[in-house]
């Protein structure tokens, strides 16, 4: 065979070895790009949980200072109260009633 009669078939050889070479590579990079992309989003999800937890614990914490205010405020109105009737028996003492 001469070389003239070969060009066609390697031409032909050369492209299809192109298309198929370019079409792996096509699929492998959308490969990497999915995963990218999910541990991408894995970490995303992981940080959204993250601060999930976050709000969780504070909203928690913020309950449980309600309730000490709560006591604190129950408390207060008992010394207020005590203390009034101090002053009072205090003023029957020095007679000032």
């Amino acid at each position: 065979m001469e070389l003239q009669s070969m060009l066609p078939w390697i031409a032909v050889a050369g492209t299809v070895s192109g298309i198929v070479l370019g079409w792996k590579a096509r699929s492998r990079s959308v490969q990497q790009d999915t995963v990218a992309e999910a541990s991408k989003d894995a970490a995303l999800q992981a940080d959204m949980a993250y601060i999930k937890r976050g709000v969780d614990d504070m909203r928690v914490e913020i309950k449980m200072q309600g309730q000490r205010y709560e006591q604190l405020s129950e408390r207060v109105t008992r010394v207020e109260e005590s203390t009034k009737q101090a002053h009072y028996r205090l003023n029957r003492m020095d007679g000032k009633e």
